[in-house]
């Protein structure tokens, strides 16, 4: 089963090189949709799932694009690390947008989103809803579908476009009003939960909170002689319906970033602080868990939207191949032919949206 989300992102990335922006809100894939106000951990959240520093960082809005990672997971014994004339030893990545292009230096990889980010958003401050394709493979992680989006704002910098604010709203419920998708919303424990943007959006799509899924982070932040037990074991009435639980992570700081502490240490940090802080739920919180925790979520969330979802591909590949056998010439290869009108199309478009 667990085989099944390499399958779908396969089909996820092809509609994606084919440059179709809207495909996510057209065929509703199932996704986990990552959604959470600046500052308030994201990045730290998916790069300890990731295992790998390769976000983007700084101070200022630097996720400006849709980020698919694609997550999955390959042996150290797989055929797919014997290339020529390299063999790959570790972790690598590739970008739908440079198709057969490989990436080992995950520095490398920042950059490339960043350069990515610039030639779909600009330069500027401004957000762009087309996205960015990242597979990440690696005998470390488990196959997961994760979509990373800018972060909520309240109070723009002013060289931000007035209405970056609902521009990024706008995108967010793009997203996560695809009823396949998973929300995870993330939140500080620093903050109140009833002031939790994300989990404020999330309830506007989600009422019930069947899909969504809390993650607290910074819970070695808090207050001296206050922490998140209520909350995490849910003993304490939340102002959010979160039906499918919350889960606390302990991140690297800002300082521990700068030092180059490795994500694996980290890991060690947080199950320290977990066994100390909270004995009786340490195994049921931290980035291992989460991890496991959102994989199976996925398989189950697959299991349960396939069939609507295949009748969908279904209907679209009928109606294309119905454009095909109307052309005068014979089509050998209708797969490629397929793709190849779908891509002219979406050049066309763009290009009388820019004259």
């Amino acid at each position: 089963m667990d085989a099944i989300i390499p399958q779908i992102n396969e089909i996820q990335e092809l509609f994606a090189t084919a440059g179709q922006a809207n495909v996510f809100e057209t065929v509703q894939f199932p996704n986990i949709v990552v959604v959470g106000e600046q500052s308030a951990g994201k990045s730290s959240v998916l790069e300890g799932i990731v295992g790998q520093d390769f976000l983007p960082r700084g101070i200022d809005m630097v996720t400006r694009t849709p980020l698919v990672i694609q997550l999955n997971h390959v042996t150290k014994e797989d055929p797919k690390r014997n290339r020529e004339p390299k063999p790959i030893a570790g972790d690598w990545v590739e970008f739908s947008h440079k198709r057969g292009e490989i990436f080992e230096d995950f520095k490398k990889v920042r950059e490339e989103i960043e350069a990515q980010t610039v030639k779909l958003a600009g330069d500027g401050k401004n957000i762009s809803n087309e996205a960015i394709v990242l597979k990440l493979f690696s005998s470390r992680v488990v196959n997961l579908s994760l979509v990373d989006l800018p972060g909520l704002v309240k109070n723009p910098y002013p060289d931000q476009p007035l209405d970056i604010e609902e521009q990024i709203r706008n995108l967010v419920l793009e997203y996560i009003t695809n009823p396949n998708s998973i929300i995870l919303a993330i939140t500080p424990a620093t903050q109140d939960l009833a002031a939790s943007e994300s989990l404020k959006i999330a309830s506007q799509v989600d009422k019930d909170g069947h899909r969504t899924l809390a993650v607290l982070t910074k819970l070695d932040r808090m207050d001296n002689g206050t922490n998140a037990s209520e909350i995490l074991t849910k003993r304490v009435q939340l102002p959010r319906n979160i039906k499918l639980g919350m889960i606390g992570v302990v991140n690297r700081s800002q300082q521990d970033i700068q030092d180059g502490k490795a994500l694996s240490a980290q890991l060690n940090t947080e199950k320290e602080f977990l066994f100390k802080h909270y004995p009786g739920i340490c195994h049921q919180n931290g980035v291992p868990f989460l991890t496991k925790t959102l994989n199976e979520l996925l398989m189950k969330h697959i299991s349960a939207c396939l069939p609507p979802l295949q009748q969908r591909l279904e209907t679209m590949k009928s109606q294309y191949e119905n454009q095909v056998t109307s052309f005068d010439k014979p089509v050998n290869n209708k797969e490629e032919t397929m793709l190849s009108i779908i891509t002219e199309f979406c050049k066309e478009f763009l290009g009388l949206g820019l004259s």
